[in-house]
Formats: structure tokens, C-alpha cells, sequence
């Protein structure tokens, strides 16, 4: 069998009994786990990452049909996942196979199938990979006693979000902003140097702006807004309170911002100080203090599945310089969505935590964008080669957006700060059109 490299079709003899001969790519790597992944049910694309290289195996199963991605060396962390998709490709499962072996399975309905040799399997690096289905067909022949719907004896787990048009299963869905797109592309282009993603959503009429929304990026200190909403959480809930007394721990003490590591060791603080520090000077040591009060990162992610973040993981306490804790413009805008409306945190603790975002001291991103009397609750991070700002906006008249970006850069390069400060002037200005022209034509169908 023959490999062919990114983003090339994968050629190889498969025959067809019980399975198909299985497509191997490599050996067994090391122990690592799957630290996100996101299913497209409208383009039939996986992408999934690990926290360590990873070697595919790839094959096609039938009756019924299955195609399956094996992960050598790869040990699920957290409880097998199985969610459903749709008619045709009907479920995705994440599990176990064996001790050593990490499977993903995504199953057709009975009576279809596909061209495996169609397959296009990518290395977008060497723990980051990508699958695109081909084109799914009815067999020749079906059993007259089956028919293309959800077997019953599958699980029936519904999927995060059901309907399509629905962003963060609350915001409807409805154009794009194709008006502004070539705008933003303009200026994408005079910075060619940066790579960016960005996210953008008109929470009254439900236009969005979306290029490279899905983009997985370092997290930097933005990874501390899902922690303070978590916080959040977990106060209505009565694990935590305001007022109760947490200690500065030597092994939490870590560099980067904030002035807390500058303190003695065994310091005590409120955690009303501690999550307030964390967001609104961005304290990496209040930080690892909230994710050890919460339980720790593993807790935490699991959380943030909950909450259908695909790509927001907790990899290593703060500072995290590296970059390997993650997320994305379209899980920001996510997470923001879900909190303003209260599909998180009571009324009272969504205030309180907007009211902390709104204190931020860190202005020159999103905030820098912005027109005269706007109100932005945002949260920064900045490691260096990786700038991002996400946030919830308030316009002077009335009208309410999201907004997420981020921009690879060179190590400290104002100019990409320069970019995210013009694509924030450029949404701002469109948006304060009296009727902001969407897109020509019928609304697109999203599933967030």
C-alpha cells in the first residue's frame, strides 16, 4: 500500500469481507490521550488533536458500515464519548479499544456506504490531524427490513446542539456578514505575515462573521474566562463561596502577569480577590489557585466539554508560555454566548462575572476598536508569538456582539496587535450601520 502526504488522497488496495484490510500509518508512539476534536456534520470532517504524536490507522468496517481511526499509544482520559449526527452519517463514538489503542468510530446508516480509496486523511502536524469523508452512497442492493434511519439498538445520545440554526444552542443563526468579508480579507492580506481565526456574532439579528472561527489556537490567559464562568458555577451551586479564605501555595506560585507571585508564600486571599486578580490583571498565580480550588484541569475540561467547547483544553498550569493549552475564536464566542444568556451561571453571577471582565486592564486590542460609549466585557491573553481577545460587546445604540480573535505573530510584533485593533474598528463601524447589509441570498444553515 502506498501513502500519499497532506492533503492528498490516500491509495490502498481495500477488500471488502468482514472489514476492509486496514490503512497503517506508522507504530505504537508513546502514552498520550485526545485533547479535542470536532466533527463537521455539514462537510463530513473530523479533526482531532492529541497532547503527543500520534500515528493513525485508518480502516472501513462493514455491516454496517464504519469508518474507523485508531489511535496507537493513545489512552482516552475521560469517559468514552458517543454523539449523534444525522440520518445518513448517523454517530461518532470516542473509546477505548484496548488498553493501548484509543478508536474513533463514525457510523453510516445501514444500507450506506462510501469509497474508502476517497478517503483523504491529512497531517496537519505531527499530533493534529484531519479526515474528510467522500461522498456517501446507497449500496446496490438494501434489505427491505432496513431502512436509512437511527438503529434503535444505538446509543441515543442526542447531539450537543440539535438544531443548526442555532449557534451555542441559544443564538439563531442567521447570514453571514458577506459585506464586510472582503474588508477584513483586505486587510488579512497587508499582514500575510500573521495567522489569525476570528469569530464575530450580532447577538440581535444573528449575522456573524466567521474565517478561521474553528481555528485551534494557544489559549494564552483567555483560557481564564471559561475558569471564571466555571467559578461562577460552581458558586451557585454552593461548592465555593465569595468570601472563603484560599492559600498561596509555593507549588501554584508561577511568573508571567500579576503581582501575586511577588508576595510570600502562604499569603492568604478572598476568592472574590483571587477571581477578580485573575481576569482583571490577568494573575497567572490567582489562576492556578482557582483551577486547583475548582478541582484541577482535568476537572475543569471535562466542564468545558459539558458546555460543547471542542477545542478549549487545559494542558498545564499557568504561565503556560509554551502554548499548549488551547481553544478557538468559535469557543470563546461560545462560552460568551452561553453566560449573557443564562444558560450557565444565575442572573446575579453572570453580572458579577461581566461586571470583573469589564475591569480588565488590557486596552489595546479589542477594547482599542471600539467607538466612543461602547461597553466591552473582553479578556485578553498574550504569550509572545500569540496574541487574543474575546468579548461581549455593548454598543451606545442598544446593539449587543460577540467578538474572539486571535493572531499568530512574530514574538512581540505590535503589528499584530494593529490588525486585531483594525478587524475591531471595521465590525464596529458595520455594525453601527442603522441597517448593516448581511448577505444576498437565503440565510446559511451553521452548527456550532
Amino acid at each position: 500500500m502506498q501513502l500519499t502526504h497532506k492533503k492528498h488522497i490516500l491509495k490502498a488496495s481495500w477488500v471488502l469481507a468482514s472489514f476492509l484490510s486496514t490503512l497503517l500509518i506508522g507504530s505504537t508512539v508513546k502514552a498520550a490521550t485526545v485533547a479535542n476534536w470536532h466533527f463537521d456534520s455539514n462537510r463530513n470532517h473530523l479533526d482531532f488533536t492529541t497532547d503527543e504524536n500520534v500515528q493513525p490507522r485508518v480502516q472501513l468496517l462493514a455491516n454496517p458500515t464504519r469508518l474507523v481511526i485508531d489511535l496507537p499509544g493513545v489512552t482516552l482520559k475521560y469517559p468514552p464519548i458517543s454523539q449523534r449526527i444525522g440520518l445518513v452519517t448517523q454517530q461518532i463514538q470516542i473509546g477505548q479499544l484496548d488498553a493501548h489503542t484509543t478508536r474513533i468510530q463514525i457510523s453510516l446508516a445501514p444500507g450506506y456506504t462510501l469509497d474508502p480509496s476517497q478517503v483523504k486523511l491529512q497531517e496537519e502536524s505531527s499530533n493534529h490531524w484531519s479526515v474528510q469523508l467522500p461522498q456517501i452512497t446507497r449500496m446496490a442492493v438494501t434489505p427491505p427490513s432496513i431502512s436509512p434511519v437511527v438503529n434503535p439498538e444505538q446509543p441515543s445520545t442526542p447531539p450537543i446542539v440539535s438544531n443548526k440554526n442555532l449557534f451555542a444552542g441559544v443564538v439563531p443563526l442567521n447570514s453571514s456578514m458577506k459585506a464586510l468579508e472582503p474588508q477584513i480579507k483586505a486587510l488579512m492580506n497587508r499582514y500575510s505575515f500573521l495567522q489569525t481565526g476570528m469569530f464575530f456574532l450580532d447577538l440581535d439579528t444573528g449575522n456573524y462573521l466567521d474565517i478561521g472561527g474553528d481555528r485551534v489556537f494557544p489559549a494564552a490567559s483567555t483560557i481564564k474566562l471559561p475558569i471564571l464562568i466555571a467559578f461562577f458555577q460552581d458558586l451557585d451551586a454552593g461548592k465555593v463561596r465569595l468570601d472563603e479564605t484560599l492559600t498561596m501555595r509555593g507549588d501554584l506560585v508561577t511568573n508571567g502577569s500579576g503581582v501575586m507571585q511577588y508576595e510570600r508564600v502562604g499569603k492568604k486571599y478572598s476568592a472574590l480577590e483571587t477571581i477578580t486578580k485573575m481576569v482583571t490583571i490577568s494573575d497567572n498565580t490567582a489562576t492556578n489557585m482557582i483551577i486547583d480550588r475548582l478541582g484541577g484541569a482535568a476537572k475543569l475540561n471535562q466542564r468545558f466539554r459539558s458546555w460543547g467547547l471542542k477545542d478549549t483544553v487545559i494542558r498545564r498550569l499557568l504561565a503556560d508560555l509554551r502554548g499548549t493549552n488551547t481553544t478557538s475564536s468559535q469557543d470563546m464566542a461560545r462560552v460568551l454566548a452561553l453566560l449573557v444568556n443564562n444558560k450557565l451561571v444565575s442572573e446575579s453571577s453572570k453580572e458579577q462575572a461581566l461586571d470583573i471582565l469589564r475591569h480588565t486592564t488590557i486596552h489595546t486590542l479589542l477594547p482599542a476598536g471600539l467607538g466612543k460609549g461602547a461597553v466591552i466585557a473582553n479578556k485578553t491573553g498574550d504569550i509572545g508569538f500569540l496574541i487574543g481577545d474575546a468579548g461581549f460587546i455593548t454598543m451606545p445604540n442598544g446593539k449587543r456582539y460577540l467578538a474572539a480573535i486571535f493572531v499568530k505573530r512574530p514574538y512581540k510584533d505590535s503589528r499584530g496587535r494593529d490588525f486585531i485593533r483594525q478587524v475591531s474598528q471595521l465590525v464596529y463601524n458595520y455594525l453601527n450601520q442603522p441597517n448593516p447589509v448581511a448577505a444576498v441570498g437565503s440565510p446559511n444553515s451553521r452548527n456550532f
